[in-house]
């Protein structure tokens, strides 16, 4: 069973603090990625996710660019602490509702840290900005995908963390319009 999302920012003046460790490497960095994967996971879901973690039938680590190494030089804890709390925070079992966004303003949401909000976990629903609000609200499937199929309404798309993200840290920055590369012909070898 995961734990709840912190209530506290620890950015905030009043919250948690205390500054880096003098030192996170073995043992304790391996305890406290293993506290915060099973935070977020609970302790089966921990264990069945990390042990897939860069492994050649898993997974690569959404945190960084860690080597592959052969698979019969893998061990079978190929990763970083930091690479564990990425999957954690990916993984977790945290849901964020209608109830989050009613409560927390785009205002709100973009003074915390990405830390405190990825801690809140992930949307259950589509959820979409309308023009002029500072919450966001739930629409329909059937809703969101008319809705992400029109130019204008790249932000919405773009705020709700688009195909493939849905953590609440996604909800609070959207990168600015891709425009399509022009296409470009590969010219053979010169002969």
């Amino acid at each position: 069973m995961a734990r709840s999302a912190p209530d506290v920012d620890p950015r905030d003046a009043d919250g948690p603090g205390g500054g880096p460790a003098a030192w996170a490497a073995g043992v304790p960095g391996v305890a406290h990625a293993l506290g915060q994967s099973w935070a977020q996971m609970g302790v089966r879901r921990s264990v069945a996710t990390l042990r897939l973690l860069n492994q050649a039938d898993g997974f690569d680590c959404p945190g960084c660019a860690w080597p592959d190494p052969n698979p019969g030089k893998r061990s079978h804890t190929e990763f970083c602490e930091n690479g564990a709390k990425a999957v954690a925070e990916e993984a977790t079992l945290r849901r964020v509702s209608r109830e989050f966004f009613a409560t927390h303003s785009l205002t709100d949401l973009a003074g915390r840290s990405g830390y405190w909000l990825g801690q809140q976990g992930r949307l259950t629903e589509p959820m979409l900005k309308r023009p002029g609000s500072d919450h966001y609200e739930p629409v329909s499937w059937d809703d969101a995908a008319t809705t992400g199929t029109t130019s204008s309404t790249r932000s919405a798309r773009c705020e709700t963390g688009g195909p493939g993200s849905s953590s609440a840290s996604a909800a609070t920055s959207c990168p600015p319009p891709r425009t399509a590369p022009s296409p470009r012909r590969r010219s053979g070898p010169a002969g």
